[in-house]
């Protein structure tokens, strides 16, 4: 930094010297000195200390005389705002409590210490090889400036880098982490909120707090300009100058940011001294005659040995403190990722390493902690640990967890919306959604084992003779699955050195299951158990359907992400599978029904129960969530332990940061939709500008601030069509560059069935939505004016390309003559849901019949007859077959009903799903001539539920009526159906509070 821009003589700056390239006092912004009993006077006089000063008296001299110039001089906007003379002031309250380097110098601390000599504010080094960062301390006081493969450091913590050799010379000038805890020593009034703790930047993404423009840098790289001040708090930043960044600010109050409502602070985690075995204290002692107070002491010794820290929360509902528990080994190196960036965000004393220890030190300790929230980073088997300790010490409330997988499986993260694995979603997001998610009951279960009475204890010695977890949250089953399981785990047992790598375990499964296809070794499985459900013998039929295996199962996910129960549709013996509900459910699996279960299908459905009694006769493989074994010859009981409380990611509104003006969401939001091709987003992927050069614009979407992108995917098919019907007309429709002045064609290319959206809203890339989540993003959280679709089946043309800026859409006529889209010409048109479709073309009376008289005709061909007859048969493979020859599904029968009509009428589900997704959305509202019933009448009236699932899913109209006036849910109330009827209306009511006035703009 150049002498000149130091602001050590300003007002506004914090560093009175205006030695600016002093070696020990370079760069040391740092730690808070929020617990400064002497206040900002006394911390600002430290900040003008320099190395090599005279003596006491001589010192605090020039100490005052340069504070009684330091509030009369002028502010200059140009000159920078932190001296780097040095800023001691932000120092600690307790600078004594630093370890003197006497001798060797001592290895960089990697791990928090909970002892009690822990120091507050030690950085956490962990090794990097980032060769972009200059070292922290700036080159005059770097000790290997002049090396160039010197090894670094990193803070996990503030995210600062230095030599390993400069750990030595950044304690000397103080620079200190963010403090993590305070001492409980201190006499002085316990302040109840943090300060900032202030770091130089020469990066900084993001704008300035203060004046709102960019940290805007030529040569980001090796770059030596300091050019921000961030908080590690809070993550506020401001530039490097006095206009920006002022003196007032260092001693204010931090917010703590946008998560600081999960954010344990460190003036609620308090370090207990030992205490003092002073002459008064014995005396003291030996005045208490009282039993009963000396056994309470002692207990609180004994409860405090080996703990030196206690937690002293402040309960506010708004806080909604976090505790993270990672665990490294799941998902190769995400967990270690994962650990560094929670400590980045929160508290590290916060978050912890599972293979440092185990949970239970840690739940032990944020016991009393109000509305507690528990994160587990790692696998089921990691949130089935945490679940097993929060028995254990029978918190009440129990905390709910929540879950980020990480590695492959994770069916319960699955079944509570979080997904199949963690895929660098942001941390800030994840916080989001965790403080966010709704609390939902999870069953678990016990499994209390037995030797069968029934058989000699000589047969009882092949194998073991009890289960490797007694309490199962997800499944237990036997069999098949199990013996598979079990030679992978006997294998790794065996040679671990051969099974270090995902693909080669993948490789190994595949391989264990075709082996065990051959051999058979499962088959007669049913000859050997004997289960009774609720007192119902299900023996018979497992003997007579040859089950190879039997899954026990709790939640509806299992082999990462199958649905082994399925739907039960119109099956009325069972019900939909949930997790709270006190049941479970059992499943018989044939090798057939295994492999379906890949292409979505499900086993046999032979209960739901709330007690299951298990006998075997030999030794069989089972597993427990995973973990397998093979069980001597036992009797097993199963039965309901206790719910457990679970974090359930659910869709939610922007979280608004504490002590900040809250931002209300916008009634309606104008945004641009833009598809992309897969060969772009494969090959720009992590270059967003270039990525944004090559999409194409499909048009723009008027929707309100809270919609879902769900519902908004209807609207874009809707958007897509509506621009298909102008396309095939006499018109073309364009937009118009203003970079190049000229009109240009939008897409007419109709997407394709498995197109995607993107989250453009990461800082580094683009990233996929998988479309079974969609229902839990609103377009707010992944768009800014713009939304990019993934198309992976469309085809590139030459006219691919749009401009940066947003698009004018005209219409171009067949004669050539141009003229801009007209709005008076629009005409809204609304639907239940709530969704409006503009079209200039056509009056009202033409928009009412248009679908109908243009997808409606008779067969012509014999693909055609065949695609009715199949229909009409139930016959899907037929259907598929003349379909893909040629066949057309804008056909209708001898009584004028579509081809939906007749597979609502049939109730063949899967029928009526292939029409939906491969017609056209006219379909699903189409009325035939003679009833006026639509597709969803139909279904209702032969009270099918699955298909009236489908239906309403896709988009069917619940207010449609017929000839005679009634609408679906009256027909369903005619059937016989209430519990159908109720789930019609409530479904009407849903899209009339969360869809009220929405429009869609070509």
């Amino acid at each position: 930094m150049n002498p000149s821009s130091s602001a050590g003589e300003e007002k506004g700056a914090t560093g009175g010297s205006s030695s600016s390239g002093s070696g020990a006092g370079s760069l040391c912004l740092g730690a808070e000195g929020g617990a400064d009993p002497r206040g900002a006077g006394a911390a600002a006089a430290a900040a003008l200390e320099e190395p090599g000063a005279a003596g006491p008296k001589e010192k605090d001299e020039a100490l005052e005389e340069k504070l009684r110039n330091l509030t009369f001089r002028k502010q200059v906007s140009y000159r920078k705002a932190i001296s780097r003379a040095g800023l001691q002031h932000l120092a600690p309250a307790h600078p004594l409590s630093l370890p003197v380097a006497n001798g060797p110098a001592k290895e960089p601390r990697a791990t928090l210490d909970w002892s009690e000599n822990a120091v507050n504010g030690e950085h956490l080094w962990l090794e990097t090889n980032v060769s972009g960062d200059l070292c922290y301390l700036g080159e005059e006081s770097c000790q290997v400036r002049f090396a160039k493969s010197a090894l670094r450091r990193k803070c996990a913590v503030c995210k600062i880098v230095v030599h390993t050799a400069c750990i030595e010379q950044l304690e000397k000038i103080n620079f200190r982490c963010k403090p993590t805890f305070r001492e409980g020593g201190s006499r002085s009034p316990r302040e109840n909120f943090v300060r900032h703790h202030w770091v130089h930047r020469r990066r900084q993404e993001g704008k300035c707090k203060q004046c709102g423009k960019g940290f805007q840098q030529k040569f980001s790289f090796h770059s030596k300009e300091i050019v921000a001040i961030s908080c590690s708090w809070c993550k506020q930043a401001f530039h490097n100058k006095v206009t920006c960044f002022m003196l007032h600010q260092i001693e204010e109050p931090c917010s703590l940011g946008a998560h600081a409502a999960v954010i344990v602070p460190p003036t609620w985690i308090i370090k207990v001294k030992k205490p003092q075995n002073s002459l008064k204290a014995s005396n003291r002692k030996k005045k208490r005659t009282s039993f009963k107070r000396k056994a309470s002491k002692r207990g609180t010794e004994q409860e405090n040995k080996g703990r030196p820290f206690v937690i002293k929360p402040i309960s506010s509902p708004l806080m909604k403190p976090l505790l993270v528990f990672v665990n490294p080994k799941s998902g190769g190196n995400q967990g270690t990722k994962v650990l560094q960036m929670f400590m980045w965000y929160l508290n590290p004393r916060q978050v912890f390493d599972l293979s440092q220890e185990g949970p239970k030190d840690a739940l032990e300790l944020y016991r009393k902690v109000p509305n507690l929230r528990i994160l587990a980073c790692g696998g089921d088997g990691t949130v089935g640990w945490i679940l097993s300790i929060l028995d254990e010490l029978q918190l009440s409330p129990q905390p709910p967890v929540g879950v980020l997988p990480l590695g492959t499986g994770n069916d319960l993260a699955r079944t509570l919306n979080w997904g199949g694995g963690y895929t660098d979603e942001p941390v800030s997001k994840i916080l989001c959604q965790v403080e966010d998610g709704t609390i939902v009951q999870l069953d678990r279960w016990n499994l209390h084992v037995e030797r069968n009475p029934d058989l000699p204890p000589e047969e009882l010695e092949d194998g073991v003779c009890k289960l490797p977890l007694n309490v199962f949250n997800n499944y237990f089953s036997l069999g098949f699955d199990a013996h598979v399981t079990l030679e992978f785990h006997e294998s790794r047992e065996a040679n671990p050195e051969k099974f270090n790598s995902r693909f080669r375990n993948k490789m190994f499964y595949a391989g264990a299951a075709f082996s065990d296809f051959l051999q058979r070794s499962s088959r007669d499985l049913s000859k050997h158990v004997k289960v009774v459900c609720d007192g119902t013998d299900l023996t018979p039929k497992i003997q007579e359907l040859k089950f190879q295996c039997i899954v026990f199962l709790n939640i509806p996910r299992y082999c990462a992400g199958t649905m082994p129960w399925g739907n039960p549709g119109d099956h009325h013996d069972f019900e939909p599978q949930r997790h709270d509900d006190g049941y479970i459910e059992v499943i018989g699996f044939t090798m057939a029904s295994l492999a379906a279960l890949q292409v979505g299908g499900h086993g046999e459905r032979l209960h739901q129960c709330r007690e299951v009694m298990l006998l075997t006769y030999k030794s069989i493989p089972m597993q427990v969530d995973g973990e397998p074994c093979r069980l001597a010859p036992a009797m097993i009981r199963i039965s309901l332990r206790n719910q457990a409380n679970m974090v359930q990611k659910s869709k939610r509104r922007t979280s608004m940061p504490l002590l900040n003006d809250p931002q209300s969401v916008p009634d309606r939001l104008r945004i641009r939709v833009n598809k992309i091709s897969l060969q772009d987003y494969e090959g720009f992927h992590y270059d967003k500008e270039k990525l944004r050069e090559a999409s194409i614009p499909l048009g723009i979407l008027v929707v309100r601030g809270d919609c879902d992108l769900e519902t908004c995917r209807m609207y874009i098919d809707r958007l897509q069509e509506d621009l298909q019907s102008v396309s095939s007309g006499s018109q073309r429709v364009r937009y118009q560059d203003h970079e190049t002045s000229f009109p240009r064609a939008l897409s007419a290319q109709r997407l394709s069935p498995r197109w995607c959206f993107l989250d453009a809203t990461s800082a580094d890339r683009f990233y996929r939505i998988d479309r079974s989540q969609e229902h839990l993003h609103f377009v707010m959280e992944i768009s800014q004016d713009e939304i990019f679709i993934l198309d992976p089946d469309m085809v590139l043309s030459q006219q691919a390309g749009t401009p940066p800026g947003m698009p004018d859409l005209v219409v171009e006529q067949a004669s050539g003559m141009t003229d801009w889209w007209n709005p008076a010409l629009r005409k809204r048109m609304l639907s239940d849901s709530g969704l409006g479709m503009i079209s200039p073309h056509y009056e009202d009376s033409d928009l009412k019949d248009f679908s109908h008289s243009r997808v409606l005709q008779s067969p012509v061909s014999s693909e055609d007859h065949a695609i009715l007859q199949a229909v009409i048969a139930g016959d899907l493979m037929k259907l598929i077959e003349s379909y893909k020859n040629g066949g057309s599904l804008l056909i209708q029968g001898p009584d004028h009903c579509s081809l939906l009509h007749y597979a609502a009428k049939t109730g063949n589900g899967e029928i009526v799903k292939y029409i939906l997704d491969h017609g056209p959305s006219e379909l699903l509202d189409m009325a035939d001539s003679e009833t006026g019933e639509t597709a969803l009448h139909k279904a209702a009236c032969q009270r099918n539920r699955a298909v009236c699932q489908l239906l309403v899913d896709a988009g069917a109209s619940l207010r449609k009526t017929d000839s005679k006036g009634k609408t679906p849910q009256d027909r369903a109330q005619q059937a016989g159906d209430p519990d159908l009827a109720a789930y019609l209306e409530s479904r009407q009511n849903y899209k009339i509070i969360g869809h009220e006035d929405l429009e869609t703009a070509v």
